[in-house]
């Protein structure tokens, strides 16, 4: 027996190393899955079928690992675990690319010309147009930004209009926009 195989066969890699390596991989394959699944909303036709074959090729691998040790308990606990952990790093990775857009959706009861300053200030495209909203009028100011820049927007309503309500909905895709770049002087324009 090689010495490779006499590690392969021992108590170190059975019970501590394969567990851990099967966590590992399942971490890796939930976290391309979660990543997949944004690309399949976001409409990335290319990456998303990528992705799928990374993540079932790294299951495939790891689910055959944890058939071939069915009396090792310690494989489904990391099994278990890395399907939990890798659904939170998806989700954080997620957050942290803060891919595609979104539509921004103000009402305020508040006059509301100051924040629609300060939004197209800041290089973000508006529209916005009076309306009645239970007893009173309220102003409607609608936005699609780069979902990387929603906490800028954020700020800028608190600090404009705390009151305000807002909501935030993803959009998969616009035919025309203006979105800030770093340098305010130009603004990149979609579409023409």
């Amino acid at each position: 027996m090689t010495e490779l195989q006499a590690f392969y066969d021992s108590g170190l890699f059975t019970y501590l190393i394969l567990p851990l390596l099967i966590f590992l991989a399942r971490i890796c394959d939930v976290t391309i899955g979660t990543m997949r699944i944004v690309m399949v909303a976001k409409g990335q036709k290319f990456w998303a079928p990528v992705m799928g074959f990374f993540e079932v090729l790294i299951w495939i691998i790891t689910m055959s690992k944890v058939v071939q040790n069915l009396d090792n308990w310690l494989c489904y606990v990391g099994y278990a675990g890395g399907f939990a952990t890798g659904n939170l790093v998806g989700l954080l990775l997620e957050e942290k690319l803060a891919m595609g857009i979104v539509k921004i959706q103000i009402i305020t009861r508040k006059e509301a010309s100051q924040l629609i300053e300060a939004l197209r200030e800041a290089g973000y495209g508006i529209t916005h147009h009076p309306a009645k909203g239970g007893t009173e009028n309220v102003s409607i100011i609608h936005s699609i930004v780069k979902r990387s820049e929603i906490a800028k927007v954020e700020e800028i309503i608190r600090n404009y209009n705390p009151k305000a309500f807002y909501s935030i909905e993803d959009v998969k895709f616009v035919s025309q926009g203006i979105f800030p770049i770093k340098d305010k002087s130009h603004r990149w324009r979609l579409g023409k």
